[in-house]
């Protein structure tokens, strides 16, 4: 706890929902203290309680708090709210029984059961006590260790998870609860005082006797604990115990704690037969040995299941402050004991109910605070006992969060307004406290200082607080005193007055004014209103002078220079926060007359909560200016004011009140209307009100709204939009903002409504706000306008679309497309067209696919309508190639793909005419153009060849031949061409000039490809060589000897006869002749002769018999080579056929 100067505060670190409940904190004051309690709820984090006191006479006023804890909160959603308040009873050496309270939240669903957990006092890890869920708030714990301390934590479980632990139960150390019974203290000596234990006195007993009195202490459903009396005497050596079950009347007995050590007279046993009676006996054991048996237990039954007990019957809701309720339930009946009650509360409207406390109260009263003040709440309440919570009590009736009526505080401030020579004109402010109901009256009484006794002045209450006191004495003194009446009833008397002497007032100055008040408190500024005085003087007040003072000052500061002419005043440029009170001076022709009776203090700053005026239209297009009050009581009105001069003209406006709003609702709003509405609550403690001024930007506004409203249009969504669908149908759709079920649409065409039909169909979806118009065939007879007329309730538009001109043959052409598109694909079709590329290789491959085949569907191809045999398809996958090897002129024209079978017939075309062939050879080109290799060095015989090998030669192909940079020209030395696979340059009888760098540059239409080769140093020397080996070759085979025509293959001829046989020869130097016969040398002589003129050589054999037949051949040789021409000779006789016709 913290006291620092006037702030107390108290901090709890860590706060668990143990802590929940009342606390109070009190000052110490003159007669005694002052006290304020507030009820902490427990929640989240950390909890810090704050009490700043105002004054040290302030009266009792509730505090609500809403505190959070470190473990309500669940580990997941869904998952219950922490148990609370866990207990040990019945602590043995090993074992004891552990009880807690089941929490208030269930989480998403009901509580089936909890885990237990213990902590060894000194660590911090926690162990698990049990496997399964414990389906009730009390289980026992044992397989605990003598003389250990432990701590138990226990958590909720349901079907949507875990809680978090509670808070732990406190420290207990394991002990026998027998140790101090068996303890005797005598005392001797004069209070000297000796300690003797039983065990000491007693004989030395080796077999221990049987324990007495076995009995169950604990009977639950689930499990049963198992008591009995050590025997007597017990012997001086540590005793345990073996507990024995058997089936009541079998006399079969069965031992059940074999594998635990049970020390302590406590044995817990858990998943009996339900329903079946168990008799058990125990046995004790030392170290000398195991006793008889005890005597058996009366016949035991496992309990049956523990329900929740039923909720109170009756719960009953009553006001008590403006943020707390007072609840009221019956208790339960006799014999049912809970261990609590939660209490819940759910606002008017809202599903979801929250918890109040969320540890149990154990009386049938709560006071719920916190809640919202003018808000609607139902309450209910559950029981909790060791099974759980119970179910929810019925609701409670609505109840509306306003203070509980009582009798209000007394009156103050008395005031002398006016004085006759036997009357005065008394006037004081009404009560502070006001009780939450409306001031019907005050009583006032008068006492005489000359006198003893008081007197009524008034026997029926007077409403205003203005009163003129008559049949006075003048030149006494009089003093007065008040008390307020409500419907709770009359209040206190007020404290008396100041002494008033009873004098005619004749002073020239007018009177003061009263009942200072101030309204529309905020950060800066205030409103300032003052009743005119009643004592005039000597003519009528023209002004006022208002005064300030801070306060504990007694420094007052006039505000104003100039005298304000009305009764209230906007004070601005406060300073926030700071406390300041007002007081106000008339003024008259003949001067300032005595200030007003101070206003009560006011700090100026905005209260949490204040509300302003909203400005708004309502359904009907009204403007309204609403204000909702943060809190008021059943008395409360709304009063509302213009220009601060009185209500409004109800011809022009009209108000409606419904709960804690008010509405001031313009009924012909107009600049009429223009200037500042305030609006007051009345009957309530604090000052609630608030103002607008109404401008005229403001006002053209809202009546632009209310014009909106009062003649509304369908927003438009999505204008007119026209789609083409896959059938070729027109899809004419528009969207408009979201329709009631009532809406009405009329679609006009060319001035005639159209109606839903097959052809045109019309679909009006409200929800959506679709409109469409679906055509199945579109054509001429849809040309022209149409227009959606739109009707909702007060709402209306029309949206126009004209489908004319360019619009409509557009539109119409791409249905068309479209329709004869999808009947083609009704059969086979191609889904890729005709396309072309260009292989590496040089190939132009054409290519297309279809779809939709069948076995018998033909795939053709044709080029300027002759079939191309060539091309091939895949009926499978829908592929088809045309493969042009090498393109030329004639493979120039119009490819075209058909596929047809018994359902339709489709094509695709490629033009390979003009800039489609172009396109395609300029590709050839490119390609071609990246597969030239490399330059290579030929010799021939004419000179060097230099040239490189391409995949195919276009005449698209530029090529430049360049000799060190130089650009080469064809001439009688120099030689370029090309063929299908080669560009080429001939250098005809190269000389040294020739060496060098040449590079052949190739542009294939967008750029350019450069190959060089250096033709110089021992490349030179070698094509050199072999272009001069080579040119000897060609003018050695040029000039060689050799046979160049003349001789047949066979000659035949018939005896007798003279054969001649001519040939040409050639060769330089003209070649030497000779003839063989049969491989022979002919030798010519007799009948044989040779002839040589020139180069024609003739044999002729005169009178050719049987012997000439045979092989002859010439032979012709010179220095550069030679050459035998052969011919054979038949000879047949007279009469004979020749061998070649018998052959024939």
């Amino acid at each position: 706890m913290k006291c620092l100067d006037r702030e107390a505060s108290l901090t709890v670190s860590c706060a668990y929902k143990e802590d929940e409940g009342f606390y109070t904190v009190r000052v110490p004051v003159l007669d005694g203290y002052h006290e304020q309690s507030a009820y902490v709820f427990i929640r989240d984090q950390t909890v810090r309680f704050l009490y700043v006191p105002k004054d040290t006479n302030e009266s009792r006023t509730s505090i609500d708090w809403i505190v959070n804890s470190l473990d309500a909160a669940a580990v997941m959603a869904g998952a219950p709210g922490s148990p609370l308040s866990v207990k040990s009873h019945d602590v043995n050496k090993d074992c004891l029984l552990l009880s807690w309270v089941a929490p208030s939240n269930s989480g998403g669903s009901p509580v089936f059961g909890y885990f237990i957990e213990r902590c060894e006092v000194g660590t911090d890890k926690w162990m698990p006590c049990n496997e399964m869920p414990v389906k009730t708030c009390k289980c026992p714990v044992s397989c605990l260790t003598e003389g250990k301390t432990y701590q138990f934590r226990v958590k909720a479980v349901n079907h949507s998870g875990i809680s978090n632990p509670s808070k732990p139960s406190r420290p207990v150390t394991m002990k026998d609860p027998n140790e101090e019974k068996r303890v005797m203290t005598i005392p001797y000596d004069d209070g000297k005082t000796i300690t003797v234990s039983k065990d000491e006195l007693e004989g030395r007993i080796k077999i221990p006797l049987p324990p007495t009195n076995v009995h169950a202490s604990e009977v639950r459903e689930d499990y049963m604990v198992l008591s009995w009396d050590e025997p007597d005497p017990r012997g001086k050596e540590p005793l345990n115990y073996y507990v024995e079950k058997s089936i009541a009347g079998s006399n079969s007995w069965q031992n059940v704690n074999l594998e635990m050590v049970v020390n302590s007279p406590r044995f817990a046993l858990f998943d009996l037969v339900k329903g079946k009676p168990y008799c058990f006996r125990v046995r004790s054991a030392n170290k000398y040995g195991v006793s008889e048996p005890s005597l058996p237990s009366e016949p035991i039954t496992a309990g049956t299941k523990l329900a929740p007990l039923p909720p109170p019957s009756q719960v009953l809701a009553f006001r008590d402050t403006k943020t707390s309720v007072v609840v009221h339930w019956d208790k339960l009946e006799d014999g049912q004991e809970p261990l609590g009650y939660y209490i819940y509360c759910r606002e008017v409207g809202a599903d979801e109910w929250q918890t109040v406390n969320n540890k149990p109260v154990t009386c049938n009263k709560f006071t719920v605070p916190g809640l919202q003040p003018g808000k609607e709440y139902v309450f209910c309440v559950k029981s909790v006992n060791e099974a759980g919570v119970s179910d929810s009590s019925p609701e409670s009736d609505p109840i509306l969060v306003r203070p509980a009526i009582s009798c209000p505080s007394a009156p103050r401030d008395f005031a002398l307004l006016s004085c006759g020579k036997n009357d005065m004109m008394i006037g004081w402010k009404a009560p502070k406290r006001k009780g939450g109901g409306k001031i019907l009256g005050y009583f006032l009484d008068q006492h005489d200082a000359a006198e003893l006794d008081w007197h009524e002045v008034n026997i029926k209450p007077v409403a205003q607080r203005v009163y003129k006191v008559t049949n006075l004495n003048e030149g006494h003194f009089y003093e007065f005193r008040a008390c307020a009446m409500n419907m709770a009833g009359v209040g206190k008397v007020s404290e008396p007055s100041d002494l008033f002497k009873c004098e005619e007032w004749t002073m020239p100055q007018p009177g003061p004014p009263y009942d200072v008040k101030f309204t529309e408190v905020r950060d800066t500024t205030l409103m300032l209103h003052w009743e005119a005085p009643l004592y005039t003087g000597a003519g009528p007040v023209t002004g006022y002078y208002i005064d300030v003072c801070e306060e504990g000052s007694e420094e007052w500061k006039q505000l104003n220079k100039q005298p304000t002419p009305s009764t209230h005043m906007r004070i601005s440029d406060l300073e926030t926060g700071k406390c300041y009170l007002f007081r106000v001076r008339a003024l008259n022709k003949a001067g300032i007359g005595p200030p007003s009776i101070p206003s009560d203090p006011v700090v100026v700053e905005r209260k949490p909560g204040t509300n302003e005026i909203e400005l708004g239209v309502d359904k009907e297009g009204f403007i309204y200016m609403a204000f909702e009050t943060p809190e008021m009581c059943d008395s409360s009105e709304f009063i509302w004011s213009k220009d601060y001069e009185g209500p409004p003209d109800p011809e022009r406006v009209r108000t409606e009140d419904e709960g804690n709003k008010s509405k001031l609702i313009l009924k012909n709003a107009s600049e009429k209307d223009l200037g500042t509405y305030s609006v007051e609550v009345t009957d309530v403690d604090e000052e609630i009100s608030a103002s607008h001024t109404l401008t005229q930007e403001e006002l053209d506004n809202l009546r632009k709204i209310s014009h909106e409203i009062r003649n509304p249009l369908i927003e438009l969504i999505s204008g007119w939009n026209m789609d083409v669908l896959e059938k070729g149908e027109v899809r004419l759709w528009l969207e408009v903002e979201k329709l009631s079920p009532e809406a009405e649409l009329h679609l006009i065409f060319n001035g005639k409504e159209l109606s839903s039909t097959p052809t045109h169909k019309i679909n009006f979806d409200r929800a959506s706000g679709l409109i469409e118009l679906i055509i199945l065939d579109f054509c001429d007879d849809d040309k022209g306008t149409y227009t959606a007329q739109l009707r909702d309730g007060k709402a209306k538009n029309q949206f126009t679309l004209s489908l004319i001109d360019d619009s409509f043959d557009k539109l119409e052409a791409e249905a068309t497309a479209k329709r004869r598109d999808w009947r083609k694909r009704q059969g086979p079709h191609f889904i890729e067209n005709l396309q072309w590329k260009v292989t590496e290789d040089c190939e132009v491959l054409l290519t297309c696919k279809a779809t939709n085949l069948k076995k018998d569907t033909n795939f053709k191809w044709f080029l300027d309508k002759t079939t191309r045999l060539d091309g091939l398809s895949d009926l499978q996958t829908g592929a088809g190639t045309l493969r042009i090897k090498k393109l030329t002129q004639e493979d120039k024209g119009v490819y075209k793909a058909v596929v047809s079978d018994d359902r339709g017939e489709d094509a695709t075309e490629l033009d390979f005419t003009k800039e489609g062939f172009e396109d395609v050879l300029k590709e050839l080109c490119r390609i071609s153009a990246l597969s030239a290799k490399p330059l290579k060095i030929q010799p021939t015989a004419e000179g060097i060849r230099i040239y490189s090998e391409v995949k195919y030669y276009t005449d698209y192909m530029k090529t430049t031949w360049y000799h060190k940079e130089k650009r080469l020209e064809s001439g009688e030395r120099l030689k370029s061409g090309t063929t299908m696979d080669q560009i080429w340059l001939h250098i005809l009888n190269p000389t040294d000039s020739d060496k060098g760098k040449y590079t052949l540059e190739i542009y294939d239409g967008k750029e350019s490809h450069k190959l060089s080769t250096d033709l110089s140093g021992k490349a030179f020397e070698e094509a050199m060589a072999e272009h001069l080996k080579l040119k000897e070759a060609v003018i050695a085979e040029k000039n060689r000897a050799r046979v160049v025509q003349g001789l047949p293959d066979v000659a035949t001829i018939m005896e007798d006869k003279t054969l001649c046989l001519t040939c040409s020869i050639s060769g330089d130097p003209y070649p030497e002749i000779t003839w063989f016969k049969n491989e022979k040398v002919v030798v010519f002589k007799d009948r044989y002769k040779m002839e040589v003129k020139g180069v024609v050589v003739t044999i002729t054999i005169e009178k050719v018999c049987s012997d000439d037949t045979g092989k002859y051949s010439i032979f012709v040789k010179n220095k550069y080579g030679c050459e035998t021409g052969q011919v054979t000779i038949s000879v047949y006789k007279h009469g004979e056929e020749p061998i070649e016709l018998q052959e024939k």
